[in-house]
């Protein structure tokens, strides 16, 4: 670990594991978690903590205060320090012939005379270059504070680098041992230099009576020798770095992880669509991850998963999603030839040895689960895997005609795949918490991993040994969007786990060094086949595509392209929306009933802001065949209601005027598109007219017709009118464009400020009845609150059962009367309802009452939000007498044999306890017809009351608190003066905090007698639970008393530590200290309703 000058303190912090995240675009380390190295002072700063950086101090200031601290000047040294000397030192040698290469390194040395004689504080090297970059190292010859020679690497010119300036390094720092090498003491570290770091290292490198003390070899003839090995790394800006340029791979936009490997060869056709076939989005995805420069979106595979938003960003586990999709794709893939499972399926046997050898069965698997917890590294977890395991004694192995036999059982690996993915276990169950908890344990794994060694012993004797299982890991690193290389101590070193151990702040105290979890490793690999890296990691040719697929992909490409370059000159253009009588004619009645049009569905041009409105006018004569005379553009007006109407046309000057002078002349609200209403006259021949004149007294109305036999409005024109005209003066035109005879009675209602109007013909007095809406007011009061309700089965709340066209205005009874009318059930009383949670898209724990809401609106609201679901349950009973019963769930268990049943009563809720016990008694067997029966509430394995048989049911919770019913023992019933009757709790001490403890299982009374020592008490509670002997040796006894446990002998007399009446004292208890074995079960009880986990699953 590494210290910094000047530092503030340190802190330490890990960022917990996320289970999906990543990229896709080539085999590479998926790592867990990161975290921050902790950082020591280098020495103590006057100030506790400081919230932004000292400015730097000029670079004259600087230069004198460097010339100051100067310890050693050159004319005090007679013979000077020897020159400087940088040697790059050899490359490491490397098992892999990759792209990949770790920066190159170079050493500095240094070689100090006269050490002994420098009396000033710290003493700079010469200046030396790597990287490009001036470097220096900076020694305490006395220690910086401690009894330790301090020793840093420093930015020679960081005075004088521009703000904000950064660089990254590794580096290590060395004094050499001048007598034996071997006895060099060498320390690295990597650092990210900064203008607040400007230099890093460690503060006590090594004690100075080591140093000093010419016998060790450190300082022979007063010269001491100092060694710096640096490689600059390169900094990655996260907004700037191309990850195409550097790497040749693209990133994932976070969605999924790096499960995926390229598939092309699929059989897809051209008439799939990506959102509902997965080898096609998966095709897609790679292509764009080969051809784009940019980091590629996963919205489109997760569609063809049927995922909603939901389940796209929920996190998943990338090991299960994995295999969920290599096991569908295999589904889908059973007719052809499926190359994942070329790629990556490895297979192994199972085998029984007796005296031949007898493979059992064959298996697949993508990825092989190797154990972390109690291997070293991947090869001890191989040794582990093929375990051998010895079937004898009690065990044997039953053979066919040979009956129990000695035998030998293990596994073998018939093949390895090209693409090996070994999962890590970096998670187990903790049973004593009921949680999965991480295992940070350090484990190793090599950048080579060689299966053939010790002459191949994981595989079997069939396996091809001709085939070289030689694997390398290649150091790629996908953090979402963006992919870089990694060098070997980032990609290895820093991904292995365990501990890592801070230098001590004060040495001489001989204090506990501080050690800290290393939370950043590694939990899933993928290594890739030497001999077949070639044909893993090769370039895909445009030959190697489909041609329907790549000229669909290509298109695509060009598409976003185009829309890129859209977006990019959006400011150069405006967007013109034109809608015409055509557009009113489609809309209302369908989409629009109280406004005249969706702009969003009316023609739209884009044109050039500098382009002259005349000009438009001509290109919207091409697009309609109207030409420019005969065409008079309106202005729309966004009126209070949120409805639009045209409200002027334009005058001749503004037509003079470029598209954006008239766009933000005429957009107050600075929208980014205009909005115009192209009127045209047609004649019979639908030829366009000359426009007639408008006057200032002409006023511009629409005109709507309904037909209450059809229930239908339309759309039928518009007409200018005189302001100061009456109705009576339209009537005849109204006529005319409803095809009505002149002599038609009709009736004209105005809607919202009188600029549409519907008419409709006069209802005769004998029809009013046979319309549903007779007139126009009643039909749009039904459109206004038409709601149409998509309705579920509360037992399968994610799939629609169907649908129903209702108002906002039915009753409760109107509901579910249509309700039961789909369904067939004769009773709508028996129909109970559930409203729609919109935040955690579940029904609301809570049923609906009977008539416990007015109107179907009010089912449907769920705080500021309106939902369109609700869900459905067809009751035995009618719902008024449900609600007058209570249900209770009583778990109950037998006397006298081991067995546990559940049972639903159902009461009037006046009923009593006893009540309960009687309905019990006639559903269940009970050791003898006179067993008396009692009632528990238990809760976290304790229990807190015993019910009295006359105490009413109304107020009982089940939903939270286990009810459990049983009978009452002899022994109870008989309680002698001295007696006492206890509690019983079974527990395990906290993994965590030894101090506390966690109960678990099925607690119980026990009667204890006055001088009943713990040897009796134990007899008869082996004999209660019927535990074998092996494992009740194990077990510990204890009283424990808020918590706490204080263990009893086996001579202890246990009732002088109890009261006498032990009925609700739950915090006092004899507690059965054992492990918890029993199976893991979820308690409904203490749970939602609808509460459910969530596997990874792909439902198309």
């Amino acid at each position: 670990m590494t210290t910094r000058r000047g530092g503030r303190g340190f802190m330490a912090c890990d960022h917990k594991r996320q289970f999906l995240k990543g990229g896709v675009g080539g085999p590479h380390i998926t790592a867990g978690d990161r975290d921050s190295s902790p950082r020591l002072p280098r020495r103590r700063v006057r100030a506790a903590m400081t919230t932004s950086p000292p400015p730097p101090p000029p670079a004259e200031q600087q230069q004198q205060q460097e010339e100051e601290e100067v310890l050693v000047p050159r004319q005090e040294l007679p013979n000077g320090t020897q020159p400087m000397e940088v040697v790059p030192s050899e490359p490491a040698a490397t098992v892999e012939n990759q792209q990949i290469e770790d920066p190159p390194i170079s050493r500095f040395t240094w070689t100090i005379e006269n050490l002994s004689r420098v009396s000033t504080k710290k003493l700079y090297s010469e200046i030396f270059v790597v990287g490009g970059y001036k470097w220096r190292i900076l020694i305490f010859p006395r220690g910086n504070n401690v009894e330790y020679l301090s020793m840093y690497l420093d930015v020679a010119d960081s005075a004088v680098l521009p703000y904000g300036w950064t660089r990254y390094a590794q580096f290590s720092l060395s004094v050499v041992n001048q007598m034996h090498n071997k006895f060099t003491i060498r320390k690295e570290t990597q650092h990210q230099f900064s203008a607040r770091e400007s230099d890093w290292g460690f503060t006590s490198f090594m004690p100075l009576g080591d140093l000093y003390n010419p016998s060790r070899g450190y300082l022979v003839n007063d010269t001491c020798i100092v060694e710096a090995e640096v490689a600059v790394c390169k900094v990655v800006d996260y907004w700037s770095y191309d990850s195409k340029k550097e790497t040749g791979y693209v990133g994932l936009k976070n969605q999924v992880d790096s499960a995926c490997q390229a598939v092309y060869h699929m059989p897809t056709t051209e008439n799939d669509m990506p959102s509902g076939s997965i080898p096609l989005a998966l095709q897609s995805l790679f292509y764009k991850l080969q051809y784009n420069d940019s980091s590629v979106s996963t919205k489109e595979l997760t569609k063809s998963f049927g995922w909603d938003m939901h389940d796209s960003f929920m996190q998943h586990d990338v090991q299960e999603l994995n295999r969920v999709l290599s096991e569908k794709l295999e589904d889908k893939m059973k007719k052809g030839i499926l190359l994942w499972q070329v790629i990556v399926l490895s297979h192994h046997g199972h085998y029984v040895q007796t005296c031949p050898f007898d493979l059992i069965g064959v298996h697949s698997n993508a990825d092989l689960q190797l154990d972390v917890k109690g291997c070293q590294d991947v090869y001890a977890s191989f040794d582990k895997y093929v375990e051998v395991e010895r079937l004898e004694g009690d065990n044997k192995y039953h053979a066919e005609q040979y009956g129990l036999q000695d035998a030998k059982k293990g596994v073998l690996f018939i093949d390895f795949p090209p693409v090996l993915q070994l999962q890590l276990k970096r998670f187990e169950y903790d049973f004593m918490r009921d949680t999965m908890v991480k295992i940070n344990d350090r484990y190793e794994f090599p950048i080579q991993l060689d299966l053939d060694r010790d002459d191949g012993k994981y595989l079997s004797p069939d396996a091809d040994r001709n085939v070289r299982n030689l694997y390398t890991l290649h150091r790629f690193k996908f953090d979402d969007e963006r992919v870089t290389k990694e060098d070997a101590k980032r990609a290895l070193e820093e991904q292995y786990g365990g501990e890592e151990e801070l230098p001590q702040t004060n040495p001489g105290l001989n204090n506990t060094p501080f050690k800290f979890t290393k939370y950043s490793n590694a939990y899933m690999l993928v290594y890739i086949r030497e001999s077949d890296k070639d044909k893993i990691i090769c370039n895909v040719d445009e030959k190697d595509i489909a041609e329907h697929l790549r000229i669909r992909l290509e298109k695509d490409r060009e598409e976003k392209e185009r829309r890129k370059k859209e977006k990019a000159e959006a400011h150069l253009y405006t967007i013109i929306k034109v809608a015409r009588d055509d557009d009113l004619t489609t809309q209302i009645g369908k989409d629009i009933y109280f406004d005249l049009v969706d702009h969003d569905k009316v023609p739209s041009f884009r044109i050039q802001k500098q382009m002259p409105f005349t000009q438009f006018k001509e290109e919207v004569a091409k697009e309609f065949g109207i030409p420019t005379q005969f065409q008079r553009f309106w202005l729309w007006a966004k009126r209070q209601n949120h409805t639009y109407r045209p409200n002027r046309p334009l005058t001749p000057q503004e037509e003079t005027h470029t598209v954006g002078q008239l766009k933000e002349a005429a957009n107050k609200a600075h929208n980014a598109e205009l909005k115009l209403f192209l009127e045209v006259e047609l004649g019979l021949d639908l030829k366009p007219l000359p426009l007639p004149d408008k006057t200032r007294e002409d006023i511009l109305l629409f005109f709507k017709l309904y037909d209450p036999e059809k229930e239908q409005l339309r759309y039928v024109g518009r007409l200018f009118v005189k302001a100061s005209g009456k109705p009576q003066d339209i009537l005849p035109k109204l006529r005319k464009m409803a095809g009505f005879s002149q002599d038609e009675e009709i009736e004209l209602y105005e809607l919202e400020d009188g600029d549409i109007v519907c008419f409709q013909k006069s209802p005769k007095p004998d029809t009013a009845d046979q319309y549903r809406y007779p007139d126009v007011p009643s039909f749009l009061v039904y459109i206004r609150n038409r709601q149409v309700v998509h309705f579920r089965s509360l037992e399968k709340p994610k799939e629609d059962d169907f649908c129903l066209e209702m108002s906002k205005a039915f009753t409760y009874d109107e509901v579910v009367e249509k309700v039961a009318q789909k369904l067939g059930v004769d009773d709508p009383t028996k129909i109970r309802l559930t409203s729609h949670n919109c935040y955690s898209q579940q029904p609301k724990p809570q049923p609906i009452k009977y008539r416990g809401v007015e109107r179907l609106l009010d089912m449907l609201i769920h705080y500021n939000q309106t939902s369109d679901i609700l869900y459905y349950e067809v009751l035995d009973i009618p719902l008024p007498e449900l609600q007058a019963l209570k249900t209770l769930k009583v778990t109950y268990h037998h006397g006298t044999k081991d067995e546990v049943s559940v049972h639903s009563i159902r009461l009037p809720k006046n009923s009593t306890v006893g009540d309960v016990l009687n309905d019990i008694k006639s559903k269940v067997e009970l050791s003898h017809p006179n067993a008396e029966l009692r009632l528990l509430e238990v809760f976290y394995h304790k229990i807190y009351k015993i019910f009295a048989p006359n105490e009413k049911i109304e107020n009982i919770n089940d939903q939270y608190w286990t009810l459990r019913a049983e009978e009452v023992p002899e022994e109870e019933k008989n309680l002698g003066p001295f007696d006492r009757l206890i509690h019983v709790y079974h527990f395990t001490k906290d993994t965590q905090n030894q101090t506390q403890v966690q109960n678990f299982g099925e607690p119980f009374f026990m009667v204890i007698r006055e001088d009943e020592t713990l040897s009796s008490i134990k007899e008869r509670i082996q004999k209660k639970l019927k535990v074998p002997d092996e494992d009740f040796s194990k077990w510990k006894f204890a009283y424990i008393s808020l918590g706490r446990p204080d263990y009893f002998e086996d001579s202890d007399t246990v009732a002088s530590r109890f009261q006498r009446n032990m009925y609700g004292a739950w915090e006092q208890y004899l507690g059965l200290e054992h492990p918890d074995t029993a199976p893991r079960k979820t308690h409904n009880a203490n749970q939602n309703r609808h509460s459910f986990e969530r596997p990874v699953k792909i439902y198309n």
